[in-house]
């Protein structure tokens, strides 16, 4: 028998444990992502110039779609797993924040700023009068990385952690986190969207500092959302977040108005932490002691202050005087420090008077009870301390010893 018992469950329970705990917003992208690729997959669906944030072709052809169909495909199958293994954390983190509705406004608005910004940047790049790079324009960004950026840079924000571990590798400074891991990207793996990425690190920057308060509506706005019978079936479903049940300010929390301390995301800190998040684990039991079914014993614990018997003072007085024997017990070890010099004497002579009968009807621990304690993994002289301060009682016997390891 072990002290701590841990709930065993198969492989299916704990996934779907895991996927259970995912809010609904973040499981959906992952689900639409994951599935969108499985039918691109299917189908044979490999050239992805139609649906790629393609400057060029939004501006010729006013092909705005784009802006929202860039962010749901994905060109690989390491691509869409790494980025949905990295919404995991970071969108269900934002999303016990802010609330399902509104997370998902912020993500809209995200995508909408990212693509102005690319735009922007492009551009400039392309036409300036020094060095133009027409290559710009005609760049084919694809994939969640955008979003997942700004959800970066909002959540080391919002975490007001001051250094970040990039891979568990070395420690930077946290605002220039998201920046260090664009220039590691780029340098690792060349065919990723330099601009997308960074407008998607800007956009992070301007939400972190208000610049987007104005776009966002109070919680009022989102609350009538909730509560409009087209979204009932999902409102009433464990995994939605409500928006007052996530931050109650009307504006989202951001670096000028509120700081929340959150874990880092899959892109932060030592890889093997940040891979056990989103991988299923063993919960253990962590019901206290007095309503614990393994120890079905009278519930005493060590910083009990009752004084409902003789019995319940008398084994306080045994378990804070830390000796081996019951007859070299203090009683003043059940007297606060707050009453006077002739209360304390007066409590002295009570408890001690009330301590000896106790002491002399207490039963001899037999060897039996003694090995069975043993056999758990306690030693054999705090087995004997524990049975002579629980009167022979198994149960509060080994509760004490479970407190005491």
């Amino acid at each position: 028998m072990r002290p701590n018992i841990v709930s065993e469950a198969g492989l299916q329970t704990r996934m779907n444990q895991w996927w259970e705990g995912i809010p609904i917003l973040a499981s959906a992208v992952v689900a639409v992502c994951g599935i969108i690729y499985l039918v691109c997959l299917l189908v044979g669906y490999d050239s992805f110039t139609e649906v790629c944030f393609w400057p060029s072709a939004v501006i010729s052809r006013f092909q705005v779609y784009r802006i929202f169909t860039s962010i749901l495909f994905h060109g690989s199958l390491l691509h869409v797993m790494f980025n949905m293994l990295a919404l995991v954390p970071l969108g269900s983190e934002l999303e016990r924040i802010m609330g399902s509705v509104r997370l998902l406004y912020i993500i809209v608005l995200l995508a909408v700023s990212n693509a102005l910004a690319h735009l922007l940047i492009a551009l400039l790049i392309a036409h300036n009068p020094f060095h133009p790079y027409p290559y710009f324009m005609d760049e084919c960004a694809i994939g969640f990385s955008g979003i997942l950026f700004s959800m970066i840079v909002m959540e080391t924000s919002l975490s007001g952690a001051q250094t970040r571990s990039v891979f568990g590798l070395f420690n930077v400074p946290a605002k220039w986190y998201a920046l260090i891991l664009l220039v590691v990207f780029q340098l690792v793996m060349t065919n990723v969207s330099l601009l997308g990425h960074l407008c998607g690190i800007l956009s992070g920057f301007a939400y972190t500092y208000g610049l987007f308060n104005v776009l966002i509506p109070g919680t009022s706005f989102f609350s009538a959302i909730e509560s409009s019978t087209w979204l009932s079936t999902c409102v009433r479903r464990p995994k939605f977040i409500m928006c007052t049940g996530g931050n109650g300010a009307g504006y989202l929390p951001s670096h000028s108005n509120q700081t929340v301390t959150s874990r880092s995301g899959v892109l932060s800190g030592n890889i093997w932490e940040n891979l056990s998040s989103w991988m299923p684990q063993r919960e253990s039991s962590a019901q206290p002691a007095t309503d614990d079914s393994r120890f079905p014993g009278r519930g005493r614990t060590l910083t009990s202050q009752s004084t409902t018997g003789n019995h319940d003072s008398t084994l306080q007085a045994r378990l804070l005087s830390g000796s081996n024997s019951p007859e070299s017990i203090s009683p003043t070890a059940t007297i606060g420090g707050e009453r006077s010099l002739a209360g304390r004497q007066s409590a002295v002579d009570t408890t001690a008077a009330a301590t000896r009968p106790l002491v002399q009807q207490s039963s001899i621990p037999s060897d039996e009870e003694i090995q069975k304690l043993v056999a758990m993994g306690f030693e054999k002289t705090q087995v004997e301390v524990a049975l002579a301060a629980a009167d022979g009682d198994l149960n509060v016997a080994v509760e004490i010893l479970s407190q005491q390891g």
